[in-house]
């Protein structure tokens, strides 16, 4: 029997080396370690409150978890290629649980800081760079649905958590509500990645896999060309409009005086924040879907167009509660999109060798957009008392980040394919 078959046969007796197990198991761990980023601003006022800090301080802790998560994502990249998923996954959802856990009992901002920040940031940055570095290997074909996928449990996830965290705050208070999710955030991270495995060779070979470009090009040869750095300055300035508002939204909502407001018998903010769950995790997979058909640049310019479309009509109209509701869902469905895009669009450029490693490169995008859309925008607020002058930033940053995707990235990385392949 051949390499190839006896990959597959033992595939087949052991459910865990199904590529669908494996992405249904690193949909779990995305979940898991999702509600840090996304329930963020449930927590700003009563932190505020509790600690006694103004809104700028405070959004330096969310700084920090992003920064974390992202600015370290090329060594966590390679931890992961270097000890095995299975385990880094372990210890970045185990801190990530801790991050909460610990934090519920902090007295001053810095130990906000070094709590949900600190830990936190490097809990969901292993775990985060991990599962997308593993798709991109268990689909080569389909990395671009995969990822979204994935993503999408990120995205998502919180959606379970948003509501039951908004209750406990309201019955439980702060610190129980951070203690409970936090032994729940780890414990199910946990269980879900002791199923996590990599792929066999010969499994990624089969079905016509085997791509020119599987050697890989390295992390430092990948440093070196412009392709990488243009990637590099759209997802940053992507991830700037998008995490100004899931770091700002309780903020700018308050401003815009639809905090108390009831829409279909619920409150404004939380069922914003959960229908944001649900098309930042839908646009994913669907996005990512559409790119594996249509390509990734043109992909991009629909969407990334799409934001700066709705970001405009939201804050046009940012008086009106139901309009706020829905328009804040569409501004996350042309937001996510970016962490099925981006990655798919790396790997099939530099290669699947050095996926992972490479991928916490470009990540730290992400980083650099928590810094202007966190402390940054909070500051433009502060210094123009308006929100106007943050929202004209973002949707500038939109359009131009679309308008690149078809104008400079499209021929770019044509060129820099057919000289590889020639």
């Amino acid at each position: 029997m051949s390499s190839v078959a006896m990959g597959a046969s033992e595939g087949a007796n052991n459910p865990l080396k199904s590529k669908w197990v494996q992405l249904a198991l690193g949909v779990i761990c995305m979940m898991a370690i999702s509600s840090p980023q996304y329930v963020w601003a449930l927590f700003t006022k009563p932190i505020m409150g509790q600690l006694g800090v103004s809104l700028t301080e405070l959004q330096i802790t969310f700084s920090i978890l992003i920064v974390l998560q992202t600015f370290f994502s090329p060594f966590q990249g390679y931890l992961v290629d270097k000890f095995g998923p299975r385990l880094l996954l372990s210890i970045g959802t185990v801190l990530t649980g801790l991050s909460w856990v610990l934090s519920a009992n902090v007295a001053t901002v810095s130990d906000l800081y070094l709590t949900y920040g600190v830990l936190g940031g490097l809990g969901t940055g292993i775990v985060y760079v991990g599962v997308v570095g593993l798709m991109v290997r268990w689909f080569p074909q389909n990395r671009g649905f995969a990822v979204g996928m994935v993503a999408a449990g990120y995205g998502i996830g919180a959606l379970l958590t948003t509501f039951p965290i908004s209750n406990s705050l309201a019955e439980s208070g702060l610190q129980g509500t951070l203690t409970f999710f936090g032994y729940i955030i780890g414990a199910v991270g946990l269980l879900a990645a002791q199923g996590i495995r990599v792929p066999h060779a010969d499994r990624v070979q089969t079905a016509g896999q085997i791509e020119a470009a599987a050697a890989g090009v390295s992390p430092m040869a990948m440093l070196k060309t412009p392709i990488f750095w243009l990637l590099f300055l759209m997802m940053s300035m992507m991830s700037t409009s998008g995490l100004m508002v899931i770091s700002q939204m309780g903020a700018f909502a308050k401003d815009f005086g639809v905090t108390g407001a009831m829409v279909f018998g619920m409150a404004a903010l939380p069922l914003a924040l959960s229908i944001d769950r649900i098309t930042n995790g839908l646009t994913r997979p669907l996005f990512g879907w559409v790119s594996d058909r249509i390509g990734r640049e043109y992909t991009m310019t629909i969407a990334f167009g799409l934001e700066a479309a709705a970001m405009f009509v939201w804050v046009m109209t940012r008086s009106d509660p139901l309009i706020f509701v829905l328009m804040s869902g569409v501004v996350f469905f042309g937001w996510g999109e970016i962490f099925s895009l981006f990655p798919s669009t790396l790997t099939d450029t530099f290669g699947q060798k050095h996926a992972t490693t490479n991928y916490g490169f470009l990540y730290m995008a992400q980083g650099v957009g928590s810094i202007i859309g966190g402390p940054i925008a909070a500051y433009i607020h502060s210094q123009t008392e308006s929100w106007l002058p943050v929202f004209a930033i973002m949707i500038a940053l939109d359009a131009t980040a679309a308008l690149l995707a078809f104008f400079v990235l499209r021929p770019m990385r044509a060129k820099y394919l057919q000289a590889k392949v020639a």
